[in-house]
C-alpha cells in the first residue's frame, strides 16, 4: 500500500515510457534521468505513449513495488510537454487525482507546497 502522508515525493517521468519495463529497466530511468536513489522512499510515475496505462515504482523499506493501472476508458493527464524535459513533481493528493482520471493534474498546481517542518529556537 503506497502510504498517505505527504512526506512520500512523487515524480513524474516527463516522457513517454514503455511500460513493458520491469524493476530493473524503470530503476535505470530513475537513476538514469532523476539522478535520484531510488531506494529513498520517493515513488516514480510513468505513463505509455497512448496514456491509457500508468506504473509506479515505490520503494517500501523492505523492497521495490510496481503498481500499475490501465484506465478502461478516457485517459490519463499528459505529464510531459515535449521540449521541457524536467521531472514534474507531484503531491499525493495529485498522484491520486491523477490514478482517477483527473486531466488537470500537471497542468495547473492543485495543492499547496510541499509541507518541510523547520527547527524552533526558544530564547
Amino acid at each position: 500500500m503506497i502510504g498517505t502522508t505527504r512526506n512520500i515525493r512523487v515524480f513524474a517521468y516527463p516522457l513517454p515510457c514503455d511500460l513493458r519495463k520491469g524493476f530493473n529497466g524503470l530503476s535505470g530511468l530513475v537513476t538514469g534521468h532523476f539522478k535520484e536513489d531510488i531506494l529513498k522512499g520517493d515513488l516514480f510515475l510513468f505513463v505509455n505513449r497512448v496514456r491509457k496505462s500508468a506504473k509506479a515504482l515505490y520503494f517500501d523499506g523492505t523492497g521495490l513495488c510496481i503498481f500499475m493501472k490501465r484506465l478502461e476508458r478516457g485517459r490519463f493527464a499528459k505529464l510531459w510537454r515535449g521540449v521541457d524535459e524536467r521531472p514534474l513533481e507531484l503531491t499525493t493528493s495529485e498522484l491520486s487525482l491523477f490514478l482517477e482520471g483527473s486531466e488537470q493534474v500537471g497542468r495547473i498546481k492543485l495543492s499547496p507546497a510541499r509541507f518541510v517542518p523547520a527547527a524552533v529556537s526558544f530564547p
